[in-house]
């Protein structure tokens, strides 16, 4: 978890739509909504584990998928 308050700035050029949206990416990308989870409420150990062990299990079929190691099941 990052200590550091995050900086996020989206520039307004037109549509005040493509701006939310641009900062809705920006906010996720950063895990800022994460992190302000994390300090609402307490959260022991084991199941910080658990989260981290289930992020890096999507992460990485992710990215077999777009390397193409796993066909997507087709329905």
């Amino acid at each position: 978890m990052s200590k550091k308050k995050p900086n996020i700035e989206v520039n307004v050029s037109g549509s005040v739509d493509r701006a939310l949206r641009q900062l809705k990416k920006k906010i996720e990308r950063e895990g800022v909504v994460r992190d302000m989870k994390r300090t609402v409420y307490f959260e022991p150990r084991t199941q910080k584990r658990r989260k981290r062990l289930v992020r890096a299990i999507k992460l990485n079929m992710m990215r077999m998928l777009n390397q193409g190691f796993i066909n997507p099941k087709k329905k």
